[in-house]
């Protein structure tokens, strides 16, 4: 149940007592906030380090590294500067490396000294971080400890713009209270917590609630304490406007409202939007940015997306131009110094609808320097080249990368390491102000991420061969022939980023289906399956030179999982043409030697934490304080990851994930009940009636979500020992199955 009058009116005021404190830092504060991130990365050298500020150059960062005195000294204008030259001189100099998947901090025994004096300076004013689904498809469940750390990783690889979203239904709540909304008018307005990037974007209401008091009371006190480390280091966090998403009572509160019904198309409910007309939009908005201003204070960047995958009523440039207008308006009545962080998806996903009159017309209503528009997937289609650079707008060059949150090998190599810089040098790239990621979801694919962060402080393009050794180097602690093979391998192929706008998928995910493809099941891969191979076969031979490392037995179990998933595709052929030959005894050799496989690559997967479903679940469940709480957490945790919706779901698969406990109890699951119907059928010499099994399967699913069951939470068996067991297993196998 949502928080009751009384208890709202007690937390009110104590916030109103208790200002939010944290907007503006001394410098003081900053060395302070550097020092404990010090600590907290390399505890056991901290003192061999000292922290100097320096001036930063035209108002962008720059940092210096210097030894004096057998000291390490980090100079920088900001504590993300000092945290940059930490991270520099770890790895260009330690040859250390910190990911989410697999860290080198084996440091020398004398730390090195820096010979001659480092300064790098950025060419980039901002460096964004996030997307609105990053926080659910990877982060709907963090404490503390979780963010405390991914902020670290942030100030580390430079990041200086993150958005900042945590506690955002606190805001919600206590404005729609405050105007006379009752608990029941908002219980079918929040959603759970693993849909709030949807329901922020004004997607969906209500979906996966209702809500619970500690929930929202959490997360405020967590986003404060987020918000607080955050500008101690130095970043300018964006936070949210109002954008006139409103609960669907509003209709009844306020009968002579202006509102809009749309529909987000993907099997939710109608969600109500307040026209930009109506005078309530511009009172709503300025409430809306006082009380957060009160709760978390204000860097003046706000995030307002309006129309996410859904058309504006017309497109008439003349309506579009005034609702940009008004949006603003909303924001700078409250805050004069508003800047307006606008996604630019909507102009690469509704291409149809956004042409340039109606592109033109959005942006041209806000003056230039109260706008920062995201180009938000640029490494996959550049919309600044066909909009002349936003009209003039700042905007920032973004690698989306994922999708989902699905954990598949793939990355643009090749366009991360070239497209900022030779976007830097284009003279037709207007105003280029920075650099960013805005993935879906993180914890996945790290050399990507610590590629496209390499790209902070220069303003060349890098050499990604020279860049990939000192890589392998970094996360390996040392570069043999086998792992150099091996990457050159995988950059050809997982990471030549051609064909496919993101990672594939496995047919082993898909809901069960004779086709080679399913809805939300992306099996097209970007390479010949056999081209990856050689890529397995070197990480094997490295394996006597890299046991010890983390960062490698991590690629290794993630490359062997690649291999598993791709040759689930032609083995899938072979019990589908058993099938159609009525050969049964065939059908049963293929369709068992599919199940095993997929066992397999749980066994193996088991074997790392960043591939256990577990660990979701489980976290999801410590968010909750009664066991009711807890069921709805873990329902949401199941859903998101599986039918995403209900049992009629459009957008199952979208979010799914090759993790132990969900192989062996979702996915392989489905198949032996496909199976078993399959050979029901050719044994009764009747086809298949693929209709009934999908009805029954989705009931299946559904039930599955809504069931309560613990999973692992830490690793079973040995990464090298299982991968050389399915190496000997399948290798020549899969060599003469796929081509």
């Amino acid at each position: 149940m949502l928080l009751n009058r009384l208890l709202a009116r007690r937390f009110f005021a104590l916030l109103v007592i208790l200002p939010f404190t944290c907007q503006l830092v001394s410098a003081q504060v900053n060395q302070a906030a550097s020092y404990a991130l010090i600590g907290r990365v390399v505890p056991e050298i901290s003192m061999h380090f000292k922290v100097e500020e320096i001036a930063a150059i035209n108002g962008k960062d720059v940092f210096e590294i210097e030894s004096v005195n057998n000291k390490i000294v980090l100079r920088g204008n900001n504590g993300v500067a000092v945290a940059s030259a930490l991270y520099y001189y770890l790895t260009q100099y330690c040859h250390c490396q910190v990911t989410w998947n697999g860290t080198n901090l084996n440091l020398p025994v004398k730390l090195p000294l820096v010979s001659a004096k480092v300064r790098k300076n950025t060419p980039y004013q901002y460096r964004y971080y996030l997307n609105y689904c990053t926080y659910n498809y990877s982060m709907s469940w963090w404490d503390w400890k979780r963010w405390e750390k991914e902020i670290d990783w942030m100030a580390l690889h430079g990041i200086d713009m993150p958005l900042a979203l945590t506690g955002q239904e606190y805001t919600w709540y206590e404005v729609y209270k405050n105007m006379g909304f009752t608990d029941d008018d908002l219980k079918s307005f929040f959603c759970g917590p693993a849909y709030f990037s949807w329901f922020w974007m004004g997607n969906l209401d209500g979906w996966g609630g209702p809500l619970p008091v500690s929930w929202i009371t959490s997360h405020r006190d967590l986003q404060q304490k987020i918000l607080q480390r955050e500008r101690a280091l130095g970043m300018k966090p964006v936070l949210q406007s109002f954008t006139g998403h409103v609960p669907a009572a509003f209709s009844t509160r306020f009968p002579k409202s202006k509102l809009k019904k749309t529909n987000w198309n993907n099997g939710f409910g109608d969600t109500y939007i307040l026209d930009t007309e109506d005078p309530l939009f511009n009172q709503i908005g300025r409430k809306f940015l006082e009380t957060q201003t009160r709760l978390y204070g204000t860097d003046h960047l706000y995030s307002a997306d309006t129309f996410n995958e859904n058309e504006p009523p017309t497109d008439d440039p003349a309506y579009l131009s005034a609702l940009g207008s008004r949006v603003y308006q909303a924001m700078s009545n409250a805050d004069p110094k508003a800047i307006w962080v606008m996604q630019g998806w909507l102009f690469y996903s509704d291409r149809k609808f956004w042409k340039t009159p109606q592109i033109k017309a959005l942006l041209q209503a806000v003056p230039n320097d109260h706008m920062i528009m995201l180009d938000l997937a640029t490494e996959i289609e550049p919309v600044w080249k066909r909009t002349q650079a936003y009209y003039g707008k700042p905007w920032i060059w973004n690698m989306l990368h994922n999708f989902g949150g699905n954990i598949g090998m793939f990355g643009r190599m090749e366009g991360v390491a070239e497209g900022p810089a030779l976007a830097l040098k284009d003279t037709a790239a207007g105003k280029l102000e920075g650099i960013g990621l805005t993935m879906e979801g993180i914890e996945q694919n790290p050399v990507l991420y610590e590629l496209m962060a390499d790209n902070t402080w220069r303003n060349e393009p890098i050499e990604l061969d020279s860049w990939l050794k000192s890589y392998i180097l970094n996360r390996y602690g040392s570069v043999n022939e086998h792992t150099v093979k091996a990457w050159q391998v995988l950059k050809q192929t997982a990471y030549n980023g051609k064909d496919i706008r993101d990672a594939s998928e496995s047919i082993i995910t898909g809901r069960p289906t004779f086709d080679s493809v399913a809805v939300w099941t992306r099996t097209k891969l970007n390479y010949q399956r056999k081209d990856l191979l050689p890529a397995w076969d070197e990480m094997i031979e490295a394996i006597p030179t890299c046991t010890k490392s983390d960062g490698f037995q991590y690629d290794l179990v993630d490359v062997s999982r690649q291999v598993l998933a791709n040759y689930a595709g032609p083995l899938q052929q072979k019990w589908v043409k058993a099938y159609q030959d009525k050969n049964i005894t065939d059908f049963d050799k293929y369709s068992t030697q599919y199940l095993q496989l997929i066992s397999d690559m749980d066994a193996l997967l088991a074997t790392r934490k960043d591939f256990l479903l577990g660990r979701w679940l489980a976290d999801a469940r410590n968010c909750g304080t009664t066991p009711a709480e807890k069921a709805i957490y873990e329902r949401n945790a199941r859903n998101l990851i599986t039918l995403w919706g209900d049992e009629k779901s459009p957008l199952h698969e979208y979010s799914c994930r090759q993790w132990s406990g969900l192989l062996n109890d979702f996915y392989k699951v489905r198949w032996q009940k496909f199976f078993v119907e399959a050979k029901s059928a050719l044994k009764n010499g009747k086809p298949m009636d693929a209709a009934a099994f999908d009805k029954s399967i989705s009931d299946w699913e559904w039930a599955w979500v809504n069931t309560q069951k613990q999973f692992p939470t830490i690793t079973n068996g040995g990464s090298i020992l299982l991968a050389k067991q399915f190496y000997k297993k399948y290798r020549a196998t899969i060599g003469n199955d796929v081509n």
